[in-house]
């Protein structure tokens, strides 16, 4: 019996290993738990190629995922999705996903999509009204420091911070 319990724990921790996202902690701003295609999700289920397009938040769907970094993404269409495939660099939110202004002050706070920027073709989320605001009154010298701090902090965890 023990033996068998042995055998069980072994290979469950095996397959917990496998299974676990390929990115370093708190690198990408995800949700918690896995989608079905067993990586946690990213930028809250928005489609990142719709958002880019239209500057607005349009909800993906499941039908429509792929997965980048071991992060999935949604989108509205198949289109879209392949777009996101072929060159996802040009469509990840930045500074992973978390709020822009955050990072600009070496902090990693949840980036809520309905609070957005869409600049030159990059797209940067932040975690309130109040935060969206303070951003706008200097959103190139934010950027530019939030790029800056990303560096440095992009694979510290979020407790580290």
């Amino acid at each position: 019996m023990f033996k068998k319990l042995a055998i069980n724990t072994a290979l469950m921790s095996g397959l917990a290993m496998v299974a676990a996202p390929a990115f370093a902690a708190d690198e990408y701003n995800v949700s918690k738990g896995l989608t079905a295609a067993n990586a946690p999700l990213g930028l809250h289920g928005v489609d990142p190629v719709e958002f880019i397009a239209t500057a607005n938040p349009v909800e993906g769907s499941a039908a429509y995922t792929a997965v980048h970094d071991g992060v999935a993404y949604y989108f509205l269409t198949e289109a879209n999705q392949k777009a996101f495939e072929a060159e996802p660099a040009a469509f990840l939110p930045q500074n992973g996903g978390f709020c822009t202004f955050g990072v600009s002050v070496g902090k990693k706070f949840d980036g809520d999509p309905e609070y957005h920027a869409v600049i030159d073709d990059k797209l940067y989320v932040f975690l309130n009204r109040e935060i969206y605001d303070a951003f706008n009154q200097d959103r190139s010298g934010t950027i530019s420091k939030a790029a800056t701090n990303w560096q440095d902090i992009r694979t510290t965890s979020v407790e580290d911070l």
